[in-house]
């Protein structure tokens, strides 16, 4: 039973690169702690802070009402240019006037609320005022018994400055952090980077020659891991080619000696049997070797595909002394990619060859797209059971149905194939061919 992940729709969200992975494990707490800080500063900090200098001019304004109200008018000018002066509010008076009781209701900031309710506690809820923003001051409008007395305030009496210097820290420190990290992260991702292109060019069979570990302790390790893997396997397959080499020299010199000894007897029946055998094992030696001998110690180089391809038909036709009717190329122009040619160019010989073997009609095309290169390989033959196709793919095995042993070889050319496909990071696959046969594609990657 499949295992719920609760997590598979987020991850849908999330970068998949290590680098913005790890930016965002980075900023996305800083995110939040800069937003629960903001978050207490002014629905905390802020507001008390405001309130707390709005008490202090409601105080103000609660002592001016009650000389108001409580002084003769004679005396009540002189009171208020002392007012001005003591208090440094710009203050006037308009005789007569009246403030509605609901004007009191429009409410337009958040300092206007502040003011609003600091007044209400201070100088009662039935008496009528009003603020009202004039430029970077609030003009407050206080009813009293014989006309309106407005009172401007200056706007840094009322709010804290400090809101400014508190975001523009806020910000700025954020995205100096940010910046450090991203230089920070760049740094230690790009080791990791030019780990994967090493492994991943190592892996198409491409030299990787410049590589040197460098980063953190752990990619070092990592690095170093790969370089040894890197440095076993070359070792291992070049013991391997110079063993075979010599298992070549010392098979192949008793078989010469035998083809001049049979050379040198008359010619019997008995003595074309066992020269034919001869060849036959020379034959299957060379298979044999070539198998294992795989990629061998070849370079890769930039080739064009085209060329590649034709040159591998011309000589698969050649050995199977087929007419040039029999092999038709699609090829697009100037497809180039970095191959070990000689390794790639007898991978494409062996699928043509094998068509060849088993169909009238061969069709060798090529595509490339974002991420692969395909040679494709169409022959009209009996094809093979889908069920059988992986089968084909086993060395020294020999399908009984289609291709048999009546067709020749010894069981080695899809494998090699793959082989060789394989050493550039890509892979061959079998399917129905649109001839009804076999269709054999390499597939590289671009």
């Amino acid at each position: 039973m499949a295992r719920y992940d609760p997590w598979r729709f987020v991850k849908g969200f999330l970068p998949r690169g290590l680098f913005w992975r790890s930016l965002l494990i980075i900023v996305t707490p800083m995110i939040l702690l800069l937003g629960i800080a903001s978050y207490v500063f002014f629905e905390r900090h802020f507001d008390e802070t405001t309130r707390r200098m709005a008490r202090d001019v409601a105080a103000d304004v609660a002592f001016m009402i009650n000389v108001e109200d409580s002084y003769p008018d004679k005396e009540r000018a002189a009171l208020r240019d002392r007012e001005k002066r003591v208090m440094q509010y710009d203050i006037s008076f308009d005789r007569g006037a009246m403030i509605p009781a609901a004007a009191r209701k429009h409410r337009l900031t958040s300092l206007d609320v502040a003011l609003m309710d600091v007044m209400t506690e201070t100088i009662g809820e039935h008496r009528p005022f009003t603020t009202v923003h004039v430029g970077t001051e609030i003009a407050l409008r206080v009813q009293v018994h014989d006309g309106v007395l407005q009172i401007v305030v200056p706007h840094e009496r009322l709010s804290a400055s400090s809101a400014d210097i508190f975001i523009l820290w806020m910000v700025g420190s954020a995205i100096f952090l940010v910046a450090v990290a991203v230089l920070f992260l760049r740094n230690q991702v790009r080791p990791i980077e030019a780990l994967a292109y090493a492994a991943e060019n190592f892996g198409k069979g491409r030299t990787v020659t410049d590589y040197k570990p460098y980063g953190a302790a752990e990619v070092r390790r990592a690095a170093q891991a790969f370089i040894t893997m890197r440095n076993r396997i070359e070792r291992h397959v070049q013991q391997r080619t110079e063993m075979l080499a010599g298992v070549s020299h010392d098979l192949k010199t008793p078989l010469s000696r035998m083809k001049l000894q049979l050379a040198m007897m008359g010619e019997t029946p008995d003595i074309k049997a066992m020269r034919a055998d001869i060849v036959d094992m020379e034959h299957m030696l060379d298979a044999y070797l070539e198998f294992a001998r795989g990629e061998g110690g070849e370079q890769a180089l930039t080739t064009d595909l085209g060329e590649l391809v034709r040159d591998a038909a011309s000589a698969a036709a050649n050995a199977r002394r087929a007419g040039a009717e029999r092999v038709s190329i699609t090829m697009p122009e100037h497809i180039e990619v970095s191959v070990k040619r000689q390794a790639l160019r007898r991978c494409a010989t062996n699928l043509i060859d094998n068509a060849l073997k088993h169909g009238r009609q061969v069709k060798v095309s090529a595509t490339r797209d974002e991420r692969f290169i395909r040679i494709i390989v169409d022959d009209d033959g009996p094809g093979i059971a889908p069920d059988r196709r992986e089968e084909a793919f086993r060395p020294f095995h020999r399908l009984d149905e289609g291709r048999n042993l009546k067709a020749g070889g010894v069981g080695l050319g899809l494998a090699i194939a793959r082989d060789l496909a394989r050493g550039h990071g890509g892979d061959v696959l079998l399917d129905t061919s649109p001839q009804g046969g076999l269709r054999a594609t390499i597939r590289l990657p671009a």
